[in-house]
């Protein structure tokens, strides 16, 4: 449209002057929209002009005159480009390419959307309630507004006495609302009526909601309707386009080239050839052109192109059957209207703009465009099904292929000059204006496009970029941040992987470098936000199952803090909340972020605590043996050690005896065994060798504690019992020669086992043999073992890294153990027998092997820590080749005569393995 006319209607409905505009002859106007007494116009460039009546500020000048007479152009505006613009009686509201919503006028009902008790404003004022949100078009009827989003979200304010907002009830909004009636119905199009409102479907369904009394609703009826409500007199056709006068309201069905009419009928502006209002759908009769000098043939015939409806008048745009120009179909997204999106295209244009010219406006305005939300969120919609319109808390209707594509040419050489631009309005204007609580899950898309930025994976855009948005995340509010938890948790598993690893990195690039970059303020706040962040994907990941529960560790922590140190930190912190003393000050402490870190890291934590505990029950016996002395009673001191005295042939009755002299303090000393009868002293191996013993006799069946079973090598706590299956959900139990019968469910002796409830009986079977039947040994275990382990630490571990801390692995590496062993006296890894000790060692079967490990070490499984952390040492002495070697399995230590020969190694060193049980002073 290049020209605007204004025309005048005279008492007898015909035209009786069409003028031109002068004052806009220089523009090329896109649209034009007019009030109850305003007009406004937006050229191609996205300027406004403005005028008519304005003693309500409806002109959006700053100023209240009571008439404009040449159309002026609204200066507040020009920083943007306006795409659309809509009128109500005085208010008036206009959306931009960047995706921002201005309004201004008469704010009496709220129909501005500013907020309770805002007054009526004279310029332009942004409507920051629907920012993020990407709009797909906007609509003001007499003194309420719509906005539209461009997967189906109707929001609506202003005045609502007959219900015209669609919200059920008859109160007035003074901010946007969300029409969650509409949400399912995929809204396309929305037109607003004094106090009526209609909505268009994809599907072609219209809707409509508000005053009935003149029958403009459509629904054979004069009642108003609060809840929108679908025209059934125009179900089983398509309606392609709607509009919507004072008190009536037109649709177009394209099938048939039909415009339907229905509502108040007054000034004929139905056009059915009737008198009277029409409450239903009525075919508007004999179309005729408006002549405007000889552009019409006499007897030519013309097809409907678009309709339009003003206060009690309507337009149709018409075109010749034979010409090319189709009916507009409103629910086709017109592009000149739209907000812009970011795509291929765009990036080719912006692209050749900045190569060709130095304009600081043509960089302003990329810089606006990369900077709005509202733009990257409209940009990558999932077109497939038109999944975009199931966008809800589960579903962020994004099409990632094409997100990816996007960034994919971002990211190559000749758009360097562009991505520099996006980077910048990322860093200074994008990330900055993330709000914490998004307006509808629409807006929060960017948080998901943004993760799949590949600057963001680049350690130089760390602090100004990925840090910031994670800081942004963790800012959201209660519901938007679940709703970004449900996001993640339904992503594919490389999306969820990436992220993880990137805030990893960040952990590992502050942990490394930070100190030397920033201020210690800066250093533990952006530390706590990568963490924090890595906290919530964890939290997420616990019931999604995107990623194994290692890959949150990270490896070489132990080589980037100080485990110990790092968790005395967080122990102290803790205690503070108990005790009266100053808060210790000093980074983030990562114990308070235990998936973080490996099996190996929490071990030390683990072995920190209880070298603590112990420590504190010495000191404690230490300051009560002190007390002692000077109260002269040395006799009540206190050993600060458990000692326990055992016989080998006794083992578990002579430790039962000795621990009952003992309380739950004891227990947290260190431990000492004394073997009766043996020289000894133990600083490690005694006791490593004691444990294995008496773990040996306890699953001896004779005591009857626990059951081994063969096939997996695996024991549980016996129940003292023998089981047999009937057919039903009941078990056949026999208990010292007593026979019962156990339910596993209520009522399970009449519950026969079938297909269907197989699966349910397995569950009820597997319940009662890991926790029923089994509840009072297992206590008593448990309550046991915490005595001794007990403490928040154990929470920190998986149940195989607790499993594998307790009895060691058996990812064995031999070549690695030779390795790292080292060598005493006369012995180096290049000695004659060193060297023959090795080859008879690999020459050694797998179960000989580990048989070494148990002579060596006391265990034959791998430490948590790894085969690195095994170092054995094999020391020379002055013994004659009949002597076997000795093990000192305090130290990992071997004592080895200097073999002459490989056999007599051989069959030296097998005699020593076999024979390992036992100790002595050499």
């Amino acid at each position: 449209m290049n020209d605007v006319y204004q025309a005048s209607i005279l008492e007898s409905d015909c035209v009786s002057l069409i003028e031109l505009v002068r004052a806009l002859d220089a523009q090329k106007i896109a649209g034009v929209s007019c009030g109850q007494a305003h007009s406004l116009a937006v050229n191609e460039q996205g300027q406004v002009f403005a005028w008519g009546a304005g003693e309500g500020g409806q002109l959006g000048l700053g100023t209240a005159e009571e008439a404009v007479h040449v159309p002026r152009l609204i200066k507040k505006l020009c920083e943007h480009r306006i795409s659309q613009v809509m009128c109500g009686n005085q208010h008036c509201i206009a959306l931009s390419k960047d995706g921002q919503l201005f309004v201004w006028g008469e704010n009496s009902s709220g129909q501005l959307g500013l907020g309770k008790g805002e007054p009526s404003t004279l310029s332009p004022q942004t409507l920051k309630s629907l920012c993020g949100i990407p709009l797909a078009q906007i609509s003001a009827g007499g003194d309420h507004s719509f906005a539209l989003s461009l997967s189906g979200a109707v929001f609506g304010w202003g005045k609502n006495s007959a219900g015209q907002l669609g919200l059920n009830d008859e109160q007035d909004r003074a901010v946007p609302c969300h029409i969650k009636f509409l949400r399912s119905q995929k809204v396309v199009y929305i037109s607003c009526g004094e106090e009526h409102t209609a909505a268009l479907t994809k599907e072609g369904g219209l809707f409509t909601f508000g005053n009935g009394s003149r029958g403009q609703l459509g629904h054979d009826s004069t009642r108003n309707e609060p809840l929108p409500r679908r025209v059934m007199e125009l179900m089983g056709t398509e309606v392609s386009q709607i509009a919507c006068g004072r008190h009536h309201t037109l649709a177009f069905v394209p099938s048939t080239g039909l415009v339907y009419a229905f509502g108040c009928n007054t000034q004929g502006q139905l056009g059915t050839g009737l008198r009277g209002n029409a409450k239903s759908p009525l075919p508007v009769r004999n179309v005729q052109p408006l002549c405007i000098g000889n552009t019409h043939t006499k007897g030519e015939r013309y097809t409907i192109r678009k309709i339009h409806s003003g206060g009690d008048h309507n337009f149709l745009l018409l075109s010749t059957k034979e010409g090319s120009s189709c009916p507009e179909d409103f629910r086709i997204m017109n592009t000149i209207k739209s907000i812009a999106l970011i795509n291929s295209e765009s990036l080719d244009s912006w692209r050749m703009k900045l190569h060709d010219n130095s304009d600081s406006s043509i960089t302003n305005d990329i810089l606006l465009l990369f900077s709005s939300t509202a733009c990257w969120n409209a940009s990558f919609l999932d077109q497939s099904d038109d999944g975009h319109f199931k966008t809800n808390p589960k579903v962020p209707g994004i099409d990632f292929n094409a997100v990816r594509l996007l960034f994919e040419t971002l990211m190559k050489p000749a758009f360097a000059r562009l991505l520099d631009q996006a980077t910048k309005s990322f860093e200074s204007l994008l990330i900055p204006q993330l709000t914490c609580s998004p307006p509808d899950v629409e807006a929060m898309r960017i948080y998901l496009i943004l993760s799949e930025c590949p600057a963001l994976q680049d350690s130089k855009n760390y602090i100004s970029l990925t840090i910031p948005l994670a800081m942004a995340i963790l800012r959201l509010d209660a519901n938007p941040s679940k709703v970004l938890d449900n996001w993640w948790s339904l992503m594919d598993c490389e999306f969820f992987s990436r992220l993880v690893e990137m805030y990893k990195s960040i952990v590992v690039f502050l942990l490394t470098g930070g100190k030397a970059l920033l201020m210690p303020v800066f250093l533990e706040s952006y530390t706590s936000a990568a963490l924090r962040l890595l906290e919530k994907l964890h939290k997420v990941n616990l019931k999604a199952h995107r990623v194994e529960y290692n890959h949150f560790y990270i490896p070489d922590i132990a080589t980037l803090v100080d485990i110990q140190e790092d968790y005395l930190k967080w122990f102290l912190r803790k205690a503070d909340i108990k005790m009266r003393y100053p808060p210790v000050q000093g980074s983030v402490t990562l114990c308070a972020y235990p998936f973080i870190l490996n099996a190996q890291a929490k071990t030390t934590v683990l072995q920190t605590d209880a070298e603590l505990q112990m420590q504190m029950a010495v000191s404690g016996a230490n300051l009560h043996n002190v007390f002692m002395l000077l109260t002269m009673e040395p006799l009540l001191a206190r050993n600060p050690f458990l000692v326990l005295h055992v016989r080998r042939n006794h083992l578990v009755s002579d430790a039962l005896r000795e621990l009952t002299v003992y309380n739950d303090v004891d227990l947290k000393k260190p431990l000492k065994v004394i073997f009766d009868g043996e020289e000894a002293v133990d600083a490690g191996g005694v006791t490593k060798e004691f444990f294995l013993l008496l773990l040996k006799e306890l699953i001896d069946p004779i005591y009857g504690m626990f059951t081994q079973y063969s096939e997996s090598n695996l024991l549980w706590f016996s129940d003292k019992v023998e089981e047999t299956f009937c057919l039903n959900f009941a078990i056949t139990r026999e208990y010292y020669g007593i026979t019962e019968v156990k339910e596993l469910v209520q009522g399970g002796k009449t519950i026969a086992v079938d297909k269907t409830n197989r699966k349910e009986f397995v569950q009820a079977y597997l319940q009662y043999v890991f926790s029923d039947a089994v509840q009072e040994q297992y206590s008593a275990f448990s309550s046991g073992f915490l005595k001794v382990c007990g403490g928040e630490i154990l929470s920190l571990f998986q149940p195989s890294e607790l499993m594998a801390m307790v009895v060691g692995n058996n990812n064995y590496n031999w070549e690695e153990m030779e390795k790292n062993a080292s060598y005493k006296g006369e012995f180096s890894a290049s000695h004659p027998t060193v060297k023959m000790f090795w080859e008879v060692f690999h020459e050694f079967p797998l179960e000989k092997k580990k048989q070494f490990l148990l002579f060596l070490t006391g265990s034959d499984r791998i430490p948590i820590h790894g085969m690195a952390s095994l170092r054995i040492v094999i020391q020379s002495t002055a013994a004659e080749e009949h002597y076997l070697p000795v093990a000192h399995t305090c130290y990992n230590m071997l004592d080895m005569p200097c073999y002459q020969t490989k056999e007599t190694l051989r069959h030296r060193l097998t005699q020593a393995v076999e024979q390992y049980e036992g100790f002595s002073l050499v």
